[in-house]
């Protein structure tokens, strides 16, 4: 199995940033996209970034300008830079990747991190 691991999350003033990180362990055979989504109370989780693992990304609407997301393929590891923080970004973000993994290297599948909190106050 593959495992993800956030870190960064925490509480920021409205204009602050932030920086999440995403590192990708355990079984792994290759990894593909790796990406942040995020999910308000009583919202859909929605994606936010994503690249590839050859570098290209995609951005949500409502943060490209702001957020910055990169990935270090030799540590498996993923960032999202975050400025310009808005209250309305307040949410929980996911890590997520497709990956496949050495128990079954057939299949290409979703793996999801715990989940980390962002608070942005106004």
């Amino acid at each position: 199995q593959v495992q993800l691991v956030e870190s960064g999350g925490g509480l920021v003033q409205a204009g602050g940033s932030l920086r999440l990180s995403c590192a990708a362990s355990g079984s792994i055979f290759s990894i593909n996209i790796m990406g942040w989504y995020r999910q308000a109370p009583g919202k859909q989780r929605d994606l936010v970034a994503d690249i590839t693992n050859g570098g290209s990304t995609n951005y949500a609407d409502s943060v490209k300008g702001r957020f910055t997301i990169s990935r270090d393929n030799a540590k498996n590891t993923v960032y999202l830079q975050m400025n310009s923080l808005k209250p309305e970004d307040t949410a929980v973000y996911y890590c997520h990747t497709k990956a496949v993994s050495l128990t079954a290297i057939f299949q290409l599948n979703d793996y999801w991190g715990q989940g980390t909190q962002v608070t942005v106050s106004s």
